[in-house]
């Protein structure tokens, strides 16, 4: 993005101290224009109409018109604006940020309670920053496969798939799409690892597995305490499948999908009788997430192999890959979220180019290869 295609922002919050801090903290990064503020949700809603910012930052709770109604608002009026919702660390705040993500918020970021003005800068800053540059780069990807912009060869000598001439599809990866491999054993356990995006993505696929689904299903989404909690119950009630946040010790049972908590590490263990069983552990952060894909993948490779189904969805980062390439070496079937379904295609990506994967699947599809897995065990 040069100079002529800053992003332009509109800052919402109810409060002039995080008004302040996010804008500060956002001008001061490259190719960014703060166009505007609002204190409410009203005022936000007519200023994204006036100044047609590319993205809002949208405090979750506020008086009047809180975040969820400001952004069904958006949704109505069909405003092309992205959002990020920025989220206080309370149960309500993480009930409130799950239905604005399933709502189409592209990301969140828990309010900061520390104790300096530059302390809380900094950890915003430190969130701001990735979660700005995959917002643009999905942004253009849109613009893209919407036929809006074109792409251009890197070297206009050699021959280009007339599609992507066209400025019709951009090549999503530098290799050849998986042929799709078929499963050499039944599937005793899926795993699934996502992140930004997730919270929307699980919602549209999760209600389309049946209540007798048969085997059990683990799921690290990359969020904070509170908020997996939030999501398990959201997920288990527009679910006929049981959905729950995990916890340490208790038994991996079919029928059940299982969460990792946020804030800890989850894997799989085994009792003396042989029986496996779900650990929940305060393990160091990998990839610098907590809980951690790779963790949970690695478990899965060593306790299930061959009998193992792993799932790698929309993210940013690349959190997952070396836990996929453990179940991979132990025989397991690998399925990617494909680039044009993904809020952030980061962590399908490199599983993708490393050939990792067996079939790369648009999100509407993904439920049907989980209950294919499942009718062969």
């Amino acid at each position: 993005m040069n100079d002529s295609e800053k992003m332009k922002i509109l800052v919402v919050d109810d409060t002039i101290l995080y008004r302040k801090i996010i804008s500060d903290v956002l001008s001061e990064l490259p190719n960014v224009e703060i166009v505007g503020t609002a204190s409410n949700g009203k005022t936000a809603i007519a200023r994204i109409a006036s100044l047609q910012p590319d993205l809002i930052t949208l405090d979750v709770d506020m008086p009047g018109m809180d975040g969820i109604e400001v952004l069904e608002e958006i949704n109505r009026l069909s405003f092309n604006v992205g959002v990020i919702m920025l989220s206080s660390l309370t149960y309500e705040g993480s009930e409130m940020t799950i239905k604005a993500l399933e709502l189409g918020a592209f990301d969140f970021i828990p309010k900061p309670e520390l104790d300096s003005m530059e302390a809380n800068k900094q950890y915003i800053r430190q969130r701001f920053a990735p979660m700005l540059r995959s917002f643009a780069d999905r942004r253009e990807i849109k613009k893209i496969l919407s036929g809006q912009s074109t792409y251009k060869a890197k070297d206009p000598k050699k021959p280009t798939d007339p599609a992507i001439a066209a400025g019709v599809v951009k090549p999503a990866i530098p290799v050849d799409r998986p042929v799709e491999k078929k499963r050499k054993t039944s599937t005793e356990i899926v795993v699934i690892g996502v992140s930004t995006g997730g919270p929307k993505a699980l919602a549209a696929m999760i209600p389309d597995l049946p209540e007798t689904i048969n085997i059990p299903i683990l799921i690290v989404q990359h969020m904070p305490p509170l908020f997996t909690q939030s999501l398990a119950k959201s997920l288990d009630s527009k679910s006929a499948v049981r959905v729950k946040e995990a916890q340490d010790g208790e038994m991996i049972t079919p029928n059940t999908i299982f969460i990792a908590p946020g804030g800890k590490q989850m894997r799989v263990g085994k009792k003396e009788n042989g029986v496996k069983i779900i650990r929940v552990c305060d393990d160091p952060p990998e990839n610098s997430c907590k809980p951690s894909v790779d963790y949970l993948f690695r478990s899965i490779a060593e306790h299930y192999g061959e009998r193992a189904t792993g799932i790698i969805m929309t993210g940013m980062g690349s959190d997952g890959t070396l836990g996929i390439e453990a179940m991979k070496a132990r025989g397991a079937y690998i399925i990617a979220q494909d680039e044009a379904s993904c809020t952030v295609f980061g962590m399908p990506k490199k599983p993708i180019e490393s050939g990792l994967v067996d079939i790369v699947l648009p999100l509407e599809s993904i439920a049907a290869e989980i209950i294919n897995s499942a009718k062969q065990h």
